[in-house]
């Protein structure tokens, strides 16, 4: 009992330590939808790029993102994640040194990994992307419950089902998805509600773009404390087969990442006070038999994603190359954490990565 005692306390006396050393007081969440790792850490892929099946734009895609040099070809498709963060954050998942990260949801797609991105539960019945309202509650709305963030908790996403996975009608988080009506006096973002509706839309959905510009105009005018930001392109691509726009998407969202960083830099609400965390909600298969397109319990590797964190608590580790696992389920827990929160919901959640809040 006493050894109980002991454990339970040092948990206590670590938490509320790091509450009153954190400089952290935003975050911001990003999610790069069925994102490989095997981009992240190698680059363009030569066999898909080979491929006139799936790249149809052969030297255009060489002249862009090829280098025979691992380390070169990388920064070629993610410039930010490869300067900015390998300099002053930590990016896991590198599996050619041991660095595992993966989902621990059995489905292996997207509803189910971004309940379990903001949920911290795994829950099995949530298996589908149906628009069910989410029963489980999520780290977004717990915050949004704090003293302090009340209405200062927003999301941003270019697919229409998050509403449901963030219950927004339970939450009371404000959830802009797809083709919602931006109903805001500002100028800015009126704009971007006239051009969503306007642009064509071969994919379905309003394009990535417009949903970074609407959450960036956002954050300029109305400080969220915390916001939450879901790209979709590069799932889309990828399930078309169309490899050269998946890398195309890619490398444009790591540009809104670096252009959403010095945003963020250049307000003195947020600079040096909030962490951005950069994820992905499910991986693909690799180059065999055409699997990279999908993803799914039937798809071997389709569990295996990646993060990436910069803030002012987070030690600059750069590419994490010891060998090690984390979980997608973490997450929840590390955004509580990080604004000095402890997310502790009826369900069962994890302890949050302590790297990243030392």
């Amino acid at each position: 009992m006493k050894k109980i005692l002991i454990v339970v306390l040092s948990a206590v006396i670590t938490v509320s330590s790091f509450a009153q050393k954190h400089k952290t007081e935003n975050v911001v969440i990003v999610t790069l939808d069925g994102m490989r790792w095997q981009e992240i850490f190698n680059g363009a892929d030569s066999a898909l790029i080979a491929s006139k099946e799936f790249t149809h734009d052969y030297s255009g895609i060489v002249k862009k993102y090829w280098n025979n040099n691992t380390e070169e070809r990388r920064k070629l498709l993610f410039p930010f994640l490869w300067s900015t963060v390998v300099s002053k954050g930590q990016l896991y998942g590198n599996r050619a040194y041991g660095n595992y990260v993966n989902v621990t949801n059995p489905y292996w797609f997207s509803y189910p990994g971004y309940n379990e991105i903001f949920t911290g539960y795994p829950d099995t019945a949530v298996n589908s992307n149906d628009k069910i309202l989410n029963k489980n509650e999520n780290v977004l709305e717990f915050i949004n419950k704090q003293p302090g963030f009340k209405n200062k908790v927003a999301a941003f996403s270019t697919w229409d089902c998050f509403p449901y996975i963030l219950n927004e009608q339970r939450s009371g988080v404000y959830v802009n998805s797809d083709l919602s009506t931006l109903k805001f006096d500002n100028s800015n973002l009126k704009l971007i509600n006239d051009i969503q509706f306007l642009t064509p839309m071969p994919s379905g959905a309003r394009p990535d773009i417009l949903t970074y510009a609407a959450g960036r105009e956002y954050l300029k005018n109305f400080n969220p404390r915390v916001l939450y930001i879901a790209f979709d392109e590069t799932d889309h691509f990828a399930h078309e087969g169309s490899y050269d726009l998946y890398l195309g998407a890619a490398h444009a969202e790591d540009g809104m990442l670096a252009d959403l960083w010095n945003t963020l830099q250049s307000n003195p609400q947020y600079k040096d006070k909030t962490t951005l965390i950069v994820t992905c909600d499910h991986g693909r298969g690799d180059v065999v038999k055409s699997q990279w397109r999908s993803h799914g319990s039937d798809i071997k590797g389709a569990d295996q994603i990646w993060l990436a964190v910069i803030g002012p608590d987070t030690k600059p580790l750069g590419e994490v190359r010891t060998s090690g696992q984390l979980y997608q389920r973490q997450w929840a827990t590390t955004i509580a954490s990080l604004l000095g929160l402890q997310f502790k919901p009826s369900h069962p959640v994890m302890e949050p990565v302590q790297a990243v809040l030392k």
